[in-house]
């Protein structure tokens, strides 16, 4: 059932409101099978449906593919915390190891859960062959003796009339290739669900063995004040060495020969976001492999953690500057936007690992870092990033910076009604291109039938049909040129999408 209801939902693509229809009705059946059977996972999964239903309709909300991604993560991350499950103690005890393993185990259960409920968990000698099991091998053996019966004759007879041959013919008339495409998904989904069901039940849980840890996998004191000393000192080097540069601003910038906004903050930014994303899983581990022998070891650990987290938030904030220079010469991108929160929320994962793992509290860091990142994606949706990234431009554009209309009518359906809505705050020129750009782009809003219903494109259609004259009378007698960065006023731009 969950296959063939995935199948004639789930095909239209891109995903809107078909995914929430499909996940609530899997959400729905699930309960249902839980009650039938007296089976309780406990609170700490039945509050897990509200994140799965809010990330499954947030599909239907925004149109932006980036958010649609994150939405993804998130029920997928659900999924998994459903089936760490039990208790709501569990998830607050669980490890970053524990979470990763559960997102894992649901792949597995996906992939391999139903073979095992097909070949090992179904009795089938115990199965009832009464009612209308008892009567499936009558009809299995009667088809199999029509059917060729049926192919002789039915031949026969549509050689004998050619009206006859038309109707059987518009009745087989069968697109094949459809039709395979049709039982795979079927199966597919069917097999997957079947299987992550199959992990979700309390006697099916894999529990986690405790097994003593191999000595390999022990670091010492002393190892661990080499490896997080060393990087102590090369971090607070590169920050006395370019602590003139990290606040200097514009003025320090053009006082560097050949040095340019663009190499400066381009050059700068996403490599100490990179810095930023290799520190934490770094001390994490150090954290794991240290041999606690003594308190002294552990202090000594929380020293250099502390030392090199509070240098990360010294290059955290020349990021985030760096960042705040380049956005203000040249406006904003996705890449810029979602780059710069998940720095934000880095920022604030290193303060979570200080309340925790440098308290003894490591315990609590895995689902503190899950609910942050549940509530960054929250936060983008709220804000809309690419209805933001057109604001923004189109300030920068009111004040005589440049302006790219192929970038901004590029972003998705989230976008246009603030596009419709800055067009009188343009000059004639980017007017006239954004305009044409928009109509030309009218395809980000299509969303044929109520499965790919979404709500960003539905209130897109209907301001372009709302506006379309308008948008015709300001595009009108502007051609939009062969060469696209014509439309660009600055060749500075050329650095905008890097």
């Amino acid at each position: 059932m969950a296959g063939a209801v995935g199948d004639a939902l789930l095909r239209a693509t891109p995903w809107g409101l078909n995914l929430f229809v499909w996940v609530a009705a899997l959400t729905a059946s699930a309960a249902g099978v839980l009650l039938a059977n007296q089976i309780d996972l406990g609170a700490g999964s039945r509050w897990l449906g509200v994140p799965l239903l809010f990330f499954a309709a947030a599909i239907a909300w925004r149109d932006s593919p980036v958010l649609k991604a994150l939405n993804l993560i998130g029920i997928v991350i659900t999924l998994a915390m459903i089936l760490l499950r039990s208790r709501a103690s569990r998830f607050l005890a669980a490890g970053v190891t524990d979470y990763a393993l559960s997102v894992l185990a649901s792949l597995y259960h996906a992939l391999a859960g139903a073979g095992f409920l097909i070949a090992r968990d179904i009795q089938w000698k115990e199965v009832p062959r009464d009612g209308l099991v008892k009567h499936l091998a009558p009809v299995a053996k009667g088809l199999a003796i029509a059917l060729p019966l049926l192919l002789v004759f039915g031949g026969l007879l549509t050689s004998a009339d050619v009206f006859f041959s038309e109707l059987v013919f518009r009745l087989f008339d069968w697109d094949i290739e459809s039709f395979v495409v049709h039982c795979m998904l079927i199966a597919i989904i069917g097999w997957a669900v079947a299987g992550f069901f199959r992990g979700v039940f309390p006697d099916k849980e894999i529990e986690a063995t405790a097994t003593e840890r191999p000595r390999i996998l022990w670091l010492g004191v002393t190892e661990i004040v080499i490896v997080l000393g060393l990087l102590d000192l090369l971090f607070l080097s590169f920050v006395v060495v370019q602590f003139r540069y990290f606040f200097g601003g514009a003025a320090r910038i053009h006082t560097v020969a050949g040095l340019t906004y663009a190499e400066y903050a381009r050059s700068g930014f996403f490599e100490l976001v990179g810095v930023a994303a290799l520190v934490l899983p770094l001390l994490l581990a150090a954290h794991w492999l240290l041999r606690k022998e003594k308190s002294r070891d552990e202090r000594i650990f929380r020293v250099l953690a502390g030392i090199q987290i509070a240098l990360l938030f010294v290059m955290i904030i020349s990021a985030l500057q760096r960042m705040r220079l380049y956005q203000r010469e040249y406006g904003l991108t996705e890449l810029r936007v979602y780059t710069t929160v998940f720095m934000l929320w880095l920022a604030v994962l290193f303060l979570w690992f200080i309340v925790t793992v440098l308290r003894g509290r490591r315990e609590r860091f895995a689902f503190g870092a899950v609910m942050t990142g549940f509530l960054a994606i929250l936060a983008l949706l709220a804000v809309n990033p690419d209805r933001l990234i057109t604001r923004v431009n189109v300030q920068q554009a009111s004040a005589g910076r440049e302006f790219d209309a192929i970038y901004v009518t590029s972003l998705s359906a989230d976008a246009v009604p603030e596009m419709i809505a800055a067009l009188p705050k343009l000059n004639q020129l980017q007017r006239n291109a954004l305009a044409a750009r928009i109509l030309q782009s009218q395809s980000i809003v299509e969303s044929p039938g109520w499965r790919r219903w979404n709500w960003s494109r539905a209130q897109a259609a209907r301001m372009l049909a709302d506006r379309e004259r308008e948008l015709r009378e300001y595009a009108c007698g502007y051609s939009i040129p062969l060469n696209l960065s014509a439309i660009r006023v600055s060749p500075a731009l050329q650095q905008k999408k890097e």
